[in-house]
């Protein structure tokens, strides 16, 4: 081998040795720059997504008889449960935890809305909602409308509502208990299952609220 061929295998060499090293370089770098995975809070039922989720679009009407949209859901924190007003146990039951939670909220912390979803559109009329909720503070708002549009709703949340007779002819509604916090870009973010206390809630809120202000500047 002359040495003319030499230097030029050398010199591949060295080419195919650098470009090795700035693959192996930005790989490393991309990899630190990789956002934290998302808080494991599962000490208090809480399952928080990576990725924030988005919900399907819907046109609903709201509490005091407006069209809702999701862009009336960005802006702000936002705890969503698909629940009705003519609900027995589980649905006052957590609304009341929901309010202790709101005026337990340390200052430092957004203060979010709560928004009920009606699984009970024929009975949960705007009026209906509007008289019921602000039993529970004007951050309590809900919707109404199309059942069908409210069942997408519900399932873009990971709920799910069925409608039953008790035998005596009352209209009794099966529903999911969780919560779904959604994020200011309104977002799915977190899934709260019962049961519900307002301390472990503010736990679960702040690490969440923490997490996406340093990892997902939109949603802070």
């Amino acid at each position: 081998m002359n040495r003319s061929v030499r230097r030029t295998l050398v010199l591949l060499l060295l080419v195919v040795a650098l470009i090795f090293g700035l693959v192996v370089s930005q790989q490393m770098r991309t990899a630190s720059e990789e956002p934290p995975p998302a808080p494991d809070l599962s000490a208090l039922n809480t399952y928080v997504y990576n990725e924030p989720r988005t919900l399907t679009p819907f046109s609903l009407t709201g509490d005091t008889g407006e069209t809702v949209t999701l862009e009336d859901l960005k802006g702000g924190w936002t705890f969503v449960f698909v629940g009705y007003t003519h609900c027995p146990d589980i649905c006052p039951a957590t609304m009341s935890t929901l309010r202790r939670f709101s005026r337990e909220l340390p200052p430092e912390l957004p203060e979010p809305e709560f928004l009920l979803v009606s699984a009970d559109p024929q009975r949960d009329t705007p009026e209906r909602l509007q008289e019921y909720l602000d039993f529970f503070g004007e951050d309590f708002h809900g919707l109404t409308g199309d059942i069908d549009e409210l069942r997408e709703l519900a399932r873009s949340v990971n709920a799910v509502f069925v409608h039953r007779d008790d035998g005596d002819g009352n209209n009794l509604v099966d529903h999911s208990g969780h919560l779904t916090l959604l994020d200011p870009e309104g977002r799915m973010v977190a899934v709260i299952q019962p049961p519900h206390e307002p301390d472990k809630l503010i736990r679960a809120y702040r690490q969440i609220y923490q997490w996406a202000r340093e990892n997902h500047p939109r949603a802070g």
